[in-house]
């Protein structure tokens, strides 16, 4: 028995020597890429560093991040020199938004990147497979690199509280996340941010205001006072637009013609802003001052409205991302088409129609009127397209309280849903005195049809 056990062993080393020298040959056929070979060992050691050893997706962080970054750059909007307000600051919306995204979508594994679908747009970073990224450092590299590259004149006293932020944040993470994760994360986002800001330089923006003439004629818009500045932006119309195809199909009819007979519609158009004038009550007159946005954040009022709606719903790092750039790409389509048509019709300001047509040559806005066109009011465009987009993402009939304006003492604006607010803004500039009614109606029209387009065009969602 022991001599057949003692032979039973010999064959089994024997073969256990034959098959080891079968796989070591079939090995070095295989020839393992070494860099392949490398990258499996890092994710290996770097899983074993993690906590739970598994790699965290976005929605398990808050977005405190990016609350504090949206404060930020408000604080840049209305403390820089010369002030940034209007329409250039759908821009800084835009491009932060979709750069915030970006950084962080391949924490969200239903959801994919935009490169391919925005216009022009260039192919993104991917993370590497297996490795962990910690996704609020990803997000504060992001947003501080986009930060600075969008305000390089504001002050230093600023560009100081830029790097103090930054560094706060890192410090914070660097407490309970590993180091290599930490910086992995953000030399991602930077990355991220230089081909977004990149893609940023090319969309015209910087001839928006190349040398126009003005169109003369009875009824053309004219510069107003008290300024009599040049008009803004005459050729932002022919900026990029972010969704190839967003303005296609939209129709804005044109407003009534020009005309001083008192039976004519552009005639009534005129008077309706004057009376409204001499009728407004407090929470009227409240209301127009508060969409004035100077003092405060112009065209950045959005970007808080945009926090404290998702402050409200407790949203977590990926839906804040989401949101954020659904509602910075509307936002600026929707004013490169309301720059189109002010441009197209050329219509003059209440300020001028009230005083050379209805003949009340003392009368005056509440506040200066802006230097463009008045045919479609801007706010009520992005107030309409602002409306669609936290519609799809939070529902209709949406109590919201607008606080915006708090830290100058004017009194909060209330919301029973999205479209409510909308239609509350565009009526902000008649009482202001600023716009005629049709003007606000019909720039709602439009920014809900141009994010109509967007949610149509765009997949934010993986098939």
């Amino acid at each position: 028995m022991k001599s057949f056990i003692t032979i039973l062993s010999k064959k089994r080393a024997l073969l256990a020597l034959i098959a080891i020298f079968i796989f070591s040959s079939c090995q070095k056929e295989l020839k393992p890429d070494p860099a392949a070979t490398a990258l499996n060992d890092i994710a290996a050691a770097n899983s074993d560093k993690n906590e739970h050893g598994h790699l965290k997706q976005t929605n398990t962080y808050s977005s405190e991040v990016v609350f504090k970054w949206i404060d930020m750059q408000l604080r840049l909007m209305r403390t820089s020199a010369p002030f940034v307000g209007g329409l250039p600051v759908s821009r800084i919306f835009g491009y932060t938004g979709i750069a915030l995204y970006e950084s962080v979508v391949h924490g969200m594994p239903a959801y994919q990147g935009l490169s391919g679908q925005l216009n022009q747009f260039p192919e993104m970073p991917k993370t590497y497979p297996g490795l962990a990224y910690h996704w609020p450092s990803n997000a504060n590299a992001v947003l501080a690199a986009m930060t600075r590259n969008f305000f390089p004149a504001t002050s230093a006293a600023n560009k100081a509280s830029v790097d103090s932020l930054e560094g706060a944040l890192n410090d914070e993470y660097k407490s309970s996340v590993n180091l290599d994760e930490i910086q992995r994360s953000v030399d991602f986002g930077k990355s991220v941010a230089q081909l977004v800001f990149n893609w940023s330089k090319t969309d015209g923006a910087d001839h928006a205001n190349d040398f126009y003439s003005v169109p003369t004629g009875v009824g053309l818009w004219v510069p107003t006072p008290p300024a009599f500045a040049a008009p803004f932006g005459p050729y932002w119309k022919n900026n990029r637009p972010m969704v190839t195809g967003s303005l296609d199909g939209i129709t804005v009819p044109p407003p009534p013609s020009y005309s001083t007979d008192p039976s004519s519609d552009f005639y009534k158009m005129v008077k309706d802003v004057y009376d409204v004038s001499q009728t407004l009550t407090p929470e009227q007159l409240a209301t127009g001052f508060y969409y004035r946005d100077n003092p405060g954040y112009g065209g950045g009022h959005y970007l808080s409205i945009l926090k404290l709606v998702l402050q409200q719903e407790h949203a977590t790092l990926d839906i804040s991302a989401l949101a954020y750039a659904k509602v910075g790409i509307a936002i600026v389509d929707a004013g490169i088409g309301c720059w189109k048509v002010k441009y197209i019709y050329n219509q003059l300001r209440p300020i001028t129609s009230i005083q050379n047509v209805l003949g009340y040559t003392t009368w005056a806005p509440k506040f200066a009127t802006p230097n463009f066109p008045d045919y479609i009011s801007g706010h009520a465009t992005l107030a309409g397209t602002v409306a669609v987009m936290l519609t799809s993402m939070f529902g209709d009939n949406y109590h919201l309280t607008n606080n915006t304006y708090s830290f100058l003492g004017m009194p909060d604006q209330h919301y029973t849903s999205f479209y409510d607010m909308a239609d509350q803004i565009g009526k902000s500039r008649v009482y202001a005195g600023i716009h005629y009614s049709i003007s606000c109606t019909e720039g709602n029209k439009m920014g809900q049809q141009v994010a109509k387009n967007i949610l149509n065009k765009l997949k934010f969602l993986k098939d």
